[in-house]
């Protein structure tokens, strides 16, 4: 199948997913999803396959995206390329597959349990769209010719050792980090609020961490995104936030709380669920060299209209464009190797 035909394969999906008339197909996915997994709210899955439509389906975008490589037209030696997809947020494994797809090489898809149903959805829509497209499902990965995989810091060491004779791209735990100066006004906020609970939190994308200056003031943070307060309304989300609230005034440690999201003094960088970690920092130097020591384990930086550099703008935490690739790793780069 000829590169034209794998990108209108996707962009068909996309208007599928745009159309009205379809909408009541897509209630049902999400109706399934949250079932399935308690965390994919009909409203989060709606959100995440909005997202999906918008930005990554269409054409305009795609074609620019695959203009950025050579990518064969219909290549000599397509490969297995196995793609253990994670769950913790709706399909966000289809990036992946995406791309495997688009680069020409088989997908041989292992979808995570918790994210099954929306998964194998968009495939079985993307064949009905197209049967020629290279993606098959599997359980098993030890014929694969190379493998994309994501999951936690200890999936990740079995991986590498398992999959080490075999070209790879290993994801590990990564968390996203927000800088703020004192300068921000109440929309930034309010679109930081959404960085941090949109998907519950449960997203790399998802900021878990601020660095502050000195006696930096919530009190207009929290003021900014009190509207955002339903989240506390999820079963899960707020036994979080009680057994997170709980150990923090039991053992006496100083936080800051809004009723839905504490906020507390902490060097690490991944947070639980309801909690922001939060790290001072002197001066523009200290702050730098405070990101560069943990560069390995951000997915993301948001900073107000992006001064810092290498981040983005507060609210774009979940509206990825193609070309941002987990971890920072181009997955098109690494498929297109294999070619060689």
């Amino acid at each position: 199948m000829d590169l034209q035909a794998r990108i209108d394969a996707f962009v068909n999906l996309g208007d599928f997913l745009k159309n009205e008339d379809n909408q009541s197909v897509i209630e049902e996915w999400a109706d399934r999803a949250s079932h399935q997994n308690n965390w994919f709210t009909l409203e989060n899955t709606r959100k995440s396959i909005q997202s999906i439509a918008d930005f990554y389906l269409d054409r305009n975008l795609l074609e620019s995206w695959a203009g950025l490589y050579e990518i064969p037209d219909r290549p000599q030696i397509i490969k297995s390329i196995g793609v253990i997809m994670a769950g913790n947020i709706p399909a966000v494994g289809f990036h992946d597959l995406l791309t495997v797809v688009i680069s020409g090489h088989e997908c041989v898809a292992k979808v995570s349990s918790q994210d099954s149903v929306l998964m194998l959805a968009l495939i079985e829509k993307l064949l009905e769209t197209n049967p020629a497209l290279g993606i098959r499902i599997s359980e098993k990965m030890n014929e694969v010719d190379a493998l994309i995989a994501t999951g936690s810091d200890n999936s990740a060491r079995y991986f590498e050792y398992y999959f080490r004779n075999k070209p790879h791209i290993i994801r590990q735990n990564r968390s996203s980090v927000a800088i703020l100066n004192s300068n921000e006004t109440e929309d930034d906020f309010l679109n930081l609020g959404k960085d941090i609970t949109d998907y519950y939190g449960l997203g790399c994308r998802n900021i878990s961490k601020f660095y502050v200056p000195q006696d930096y003031d919530f009190v207009n943070f929290y003021d900014s995104i009190e509207s955002l307060g339903d989240i506390f309304y999820h079963n899960k989300y707020k036994n979080n936030y009680d057994y997170n609230k709980s150990i923090y005034l039991v053992n006496q440690v100083h936080h800051y709380d809004n009723g839905f999201l504490i906020l507390t003094e902490n060097d690490s960088l991944v947070s639980p669920i309801s909690v922001i970690f939060y790290e001072v920092y002197q001066n523009k130097e200290d702050l730098s060299q405070k990101i560069s020591a943990n560069t390995d384990k951000i997915q993301c930086i948001v900073s107000k209209e992006a001064w810092f550099e290498g981040s983005i703008p507060f609210g774009e935490t979940q509206k990825p464009k193609l070309w941002d690739y987990a971890d920072g790793v181009d997955t098109m780069l690494f498929l297109l190797s294999l070619n060689n």
